[in-house]
């Protein structure tokens, strides 16, 4: 047997699957073009980085590293538990809320099994349900949204998931609460609905929705959340989710033992008490947005309107040629090609000064 046969022993759904590709590191673009002032805006990353609690509280848990960390995660479910007014039967911990996604799909999916997601949603959907050997069911977008309406419509009795991503990767539009409930809860008893609200905490409070209410009347309801963009902890991977305790005991049958290490797990807790670190995080978000998107009404180019960390640029062109202009110029961004949106950029929201830097640098690139 040769190399290339390896492939064939594979199951089917991994054999055809296309990694997912994150934002190009700091570290690469450094070694590729030998620049060292640069600023990444590629991931939605937290530009304000940990918080003083977090990082103390990974000092503090330092001493402890050569033990196996709480398999059950007790202390940081119990926050949770005390913050949502849940039980902790109910919370699911993950190696970011990826892990939970994965997690949803090896525990519920089968190859005869379809699953129901929007048009530019988020990347890992596809993965997830191609791995498994289950059948996406990709829905038009609408105004690069969910159509909520048509995904009803997409529903059938081999329906087994659906994946809705609120604030919506990589576009940021939002949905409001009354249309998602209703979609919610028309859904037959047989579809779980997974809700991923990783960017729930920048959603401004007119807008926001208290989706945990809806746990208590929907079964069927698992709501994904993580600590790697408000909370700043992107590089200790720790996300969960809220659910039915049934669907809770689900996922922790296929749950790895020790998928959160100690480190983490002392961060999330710490992160999740630091309200000022949250506060200081959202604000700078609020503030950065209305520097770029005032800085692209200046460059005549069009925006889609996001409730994340993070805003889409129609820069009019074919992206991926100004994304690798804005590299030489060390500034990192998101090209969204991939997500069928050739001519658009995504853009993480910097501090003031790394926004400022961006905008010079794509006024350059436009020029």
């Amino acid at each position: 047997m040769n190399n290339t046969n390896i492939y064939q022993l594979a199951v089917t759904g991994v054999q055809k699957l296309i990694p997912y590709k994150a934002g190009k590191p700091i570290e690469e673009l450094e070694r590729e073009l030998g620049l060292t002032q640069i600023i990444k805006l590629a991931s939605n990353e937290n530009p304000l980085g940990p918080g003083k609690q977090a990082i103390a509280a990974i000092q503090k848990a330092l001493p402890e590293l050569a033990l196996y960390p709480d398999g059950s995660g007790f202390h940081l479910k119990q926050a949770l538990a005390t913050k949502y007014a849940l039980d902790a039967s109910q919370i699911t911990l993950g190696n970011g809320s990826n892990e939970l996604l994965e997690l949803v799909a090896r525990a519920f999916l089968i190859p005869e099994l379809e699953v129901v997601f929007s048009q530019h949603a988020f990347a890992v959907y596809p993965l997830v349900t191609q791995a498994v050997g289950a059948t996406a069911v990709v829905v038009p977008a609408k105004e690069y949204g969910h159509d909520l309406a048509g995904m009803a419509q997409a529903v059938t009795a081999k329906t087994r998931l659906v994946f809705i991503a609120n604030p919506n990767n990589p576009t940021g539009t939002l949905l409001a609460q009354a249309e998602l409930e209703q979609f919610i809860g028309a859904l037959p008893d047989t579809v779980i609905c997974v809700l991923d609200e990783a960017y729930f905490e920048f959603v401004s409070q007119s807008a926001a929705i208290n989706s945990i209410d809806w746990l208590k009347k929907f079964p069927n309801l698992i709501i994904t959340r993580t600590f790697s963009k408000a909370y700043g902890l992107a590089g200790l991977r720790v996300g969960y989710s809220l659910s039915c305790p049934e669907i809770a005991d689900i996922l922790n049958r296929v749950r790895q033992p020790f998928n959160n290490n100690s480190l983490a797990l002392a961060a999330a807790e710490a992160a999740l008490a630091d309200e000022e670190h949250l506060h200081n995080t959202i604000s700078n978000n609020r503030l950065g947005m209305q520097q770029l998107t005032d800085g692209f009404k200046a460059l005549g180019l069009p925006w889609i309107p996001s409730a994340g960390n993070f805003v889409s640029v129609d820069v009019k062109r074919e992206g991926m040629p100004v994304y690798e202009a804005l590299l030489r110029k060390g500034v990192i961004v998101r090209p969204v090609a991939n997500y069928e949106m050739p001519g658009f950029l995504r853009i993480s929201i910097g501090t003031p000064a790394e926004n400022t830097l961006f905008l010079q640098a794509l006024s350059e690139v436009l020029d």
